[in-house]
């Protein structure tokens, strides 16, 4: 076989597309991506039930993988689907029992990359207007606080009102969003209880505005609320999205991953440099302790449990007629493929 010979200029050719190669692995990570420019939907973005999201988004691992993301804030975690559904925003960063909920009305969406492994909401009755609560049942007639209608903090709701006999229609659900506005209507006397999410929660109460009556911001909480475990907030899409866009949905659910990583060992300082000033509302020490609280419900590698689907489903069921066990298929309303393909890349 004739052999070309190799002078010093081939050799140059050569490294000058090998160096090429090394410098441009942004522009091949891009050309793997379906869709390049991803619009997620959230529900109340400032708050701890998404802080793997501001993460990723703060620290830049969205843009390592070559995605322009555009994230857009909502009063909760219902309006964000609905900008999904509408058709002007690709993915929610939402509560994972969503997917159930939609499937139950004929409409097919997919988690694809856990962000809580724990629901981090809690209830509570407020100390000035309900001052001699004694259970649940004390509830009837009165304001609840939730973040929106139909969110993941009104579904904490139903379920304590069920397990004490009361129905929805039993109280009033008033969406207060999940900051100012949340602690506002609490303190002004305009909700007599409230489900809602950290930093609010903690604010609250170490204010004395109110008194914790189920707590989910921890695993074991989160057990005895839940009668096992909870997969809270992820990123989802209808899944005619997850299926046609494989490469963008493993680049989103590769950034969150690391985002969960880099928060296992951040300590309190890092995430005050981290997150917007804003988030903070004006008490930077609140905050911190609010964070110490929900810490253990951050997921750890992006991975959804089998187990936990199961306690969702059951837990809908539990006080919602519409949604019928046997007619979900609860393996169509997640996805650990992609969450798994990035744990294994960042040794999460």
């Amino acid at each position: 076989m004739h052999r070309i010979p190799l002078n010093r200029r081939h050799f140059g050719a050569l490294g000058a597309a090998a160096a090429a190669m090394l410098a441009t692995p942004m522009l091949c990570a891009q050309s793997r991506l379906e869709k390049s420019k991803v619009a997620i939907a959230v529900g109340g973005k400032a708050s701890f039930y998404y802080l793997p999201l501001t993460i990723a988004e703060q620290l830049g691992y969205f843009k390592a993988e070559g995605l322009e993301v555009e994230i857009s804030d909502f009063a909760g975690g219902s309006r964000a689907l609905q900008a999904v559904v509408g058709g002007s925003a690709d993915v929610v960063s939402g509560a994972y029992e969503h997917t159930i909920n939609l499937q139950s009305k004929g409409q097919i969406f997919q988690a694809f990359v856990l962000q809580g492994r724990a629901p981090a909401i809690s209830m509570a009755v407020s100390t000035r207007t309900m001052a001699s609560y004694k259970t649940v049942a004390d509830l009837r007639g009165k304001k609840i606080g939730v973040t929106a209608p139909g969110s993941s903090t009104n579904m904490v709701a139903n379920l304590v009102l069920s397990r004490a006999g009361l129905k929805a229609g039993d109280v009033s659900f008033i969406g207060v969003g999940t900051s100012a506005g949340a602690l506002a209507a609490m303190r002004s006397g305009q909700i007599d209880a409230i489900s809602n999410i950290d930093p609010v929660m903690t604010m609250l109460e170490q204010k004395g505005d109110v008194k914790v009556i189920a707590d989910t911001r921890t695993l074991k909480g989160t057990q005895e609320v839940f009668g096992g475990p909870m997969p809270a907030g992820c990123l989802y899409a209808p899944l005619d999205f997850t299926q046609k866009n494989p490469g963008t949905c493993q680049a989103l659910a590769n950034a969150m991953v690391r985002a969960l990583k880099w928060l296992q060992t951040a300590g309190p300082s890092d995430i005050i440099k981290t997150v917007p000033e804003s988030y903070l509302l004006g008490d930077r020490g609140l905050y911190l302790a609010a964070f110490d609280k929900v810490r253990e419900a951050i997921a750890i590698d992006g991975v959804i449990p089998d187990e936990g689907a199961k306690t969702a489903l059951r837990a809908l069921s539990s006080f919602d007629a519409n949604i019928k066990p046997e007619k979900i298929e609860l393996a169509r309303t997640y996805t650990n493929e992609f969450s798994r393909k990035a744990k294994d890349k960042f040794k999460a």
